[in-house]
């Protein structure tokens, strides 16, 4: 099954700082049709005004995964960890038993991002961050695993979650193939650029939600670049 989700039905919330559209049901947006997709609970495409952000709030229990996509964000957490995030790199927070968090804007130019949550395998876990940076060119026509729940093998960001987040940046008329479980729950979204998956056309920023399937094939209608989560 392949559901397309058009940008323009997503749950929107436009606070003047941050204009958010809600892939799935989220603060003030309610779907009983949207409440997630497997186990991938948000995905929140996110514009960020200059010199503004989220001031300290606490999460628990939840993998947040912030793929920057435009300017920056940076971060500081109860643990004392602090960093900044720029354009085509990922952050990773694991919530667990619980952790206060800022998220700002600090650059000149409004800065854009996918805003991930996946929830764990398991609660109770001690909380954590980290970021890294993913030089786009190393992704081109190619997925690359930036936050995996087996990181190691993944080389990827850790997450503790039985679940992929990835990336590609594919040219016009370059196709992608990923091997899929049927089981498995994928949630695809171009950051920009029109693609065509299995024979089905998705627009920039439309979700694609995906189960059932054993192999997709993303063929890029414009350069684009896909954000993808394979999840249980």
């Amino acid at each position: 099954m392949i559901d397309i989700r058009p940008f323009a039905s997503l749950g929107h919330a436009n606070h003047g700082w941050l204009d958010a559209r809600h892939h799935f049901s989220f603060a003030g947006y309610h779907d009983p049709e949207r409440m997630g997709w497997g186990a991938i609970r948000v995905w929140n495409d996110d514009a960020i005004a200059p010199g503004t952000g989220f001031p300290q709030h606490p999460h628990r229990n939840m993998e947040i995964v912030t793929f920057v996509r435009n300017g920056a964000i940076t971060h500081e957490d109860s643990l004392g960890n602090k960093g900044r995030t720029r354009a085509g790199d990922v952050q990773v927070m694991s919530a667990g038993t619980g952790v206060r968090h800022s998220e700002y804007n600090l650059e000149g130019e409004t800065t854009t991002l996918f805003q991930i949550w996946i929830l764990p395998d398991r609660t109770g876990i001690a909380p954590g961050w980290d970021q890294r940076e993913f030089p786009r060119g190393d992704r081109a026509g190619q997925w690359e695993i930036v936050a995996s729940g087996n990181p190691d093998a993944d080389h990827a960001l850790p997450i503790h979650a039985d679940a992929r987040v990835l990336a590609a940046t594919l040219p016009a008329g370059q196709r992608l193939d990923y091997a899929a479980e049927p089981s498995r729950h994928l949630y695809l979204v171009a950051a920009t650029g029109r693609l065509r998956v299995n024979g089905r056309e998705a627009l920039s920023r439309d979700g694609v939600a995906i189960t059932g399937e054993s192999a997709i094939s993303v063929e890029a209608l414009d350069d684009a670049e896909l954000v993808m989560v394979d999840a249980r």
